[in-house]
């Protein structure tokens, strides 16, 4: 996953939280993140790369719209992000408001 921008790695969590991943769905809880539009010029290039590097699975769900999946390396890479992450985290004291 290193070789993976921040963005990319946001679409890869998205992807692993919904149940029904196509392309406006994705695009919309990016959007709630970023707290802007994503436009398609972004996702879509970014979802062909992850697709190309074995990180997501691509389908067709009807002829205009295209259903994106986890495959079993991009459910890896996303483990290994967080066992990563959590080594740095563990002895942070998480400060709720």
């Amino acid at each position: 996953m290193h070789d993976l921008t921040a963005f990319q790695r946001d679409v890869l969590y998205v992807l692993a939280g919904l149940d029904e991943a196509y392309g406006l769905a994705i695009k919309s809880e990016l959007e709630g993140y970023y707290e802007g539009e994503v436009n398609h010029g972004r996702l879509y290039p970014n979802l062909d790369d992850l697709v190309e590097r074995g990180y997501v699975e691509k389908g067709q769900i009807d002829r205009r719209t295209n259903s994106y999946e986890l495959t079993d390396a991009g459910t890896e890479t996303l483990s290994d992000r967080r066992e990563w992450e959590d080594s740095y985290l563990d002895d942070l004291e998480v400060v709720t408001a």
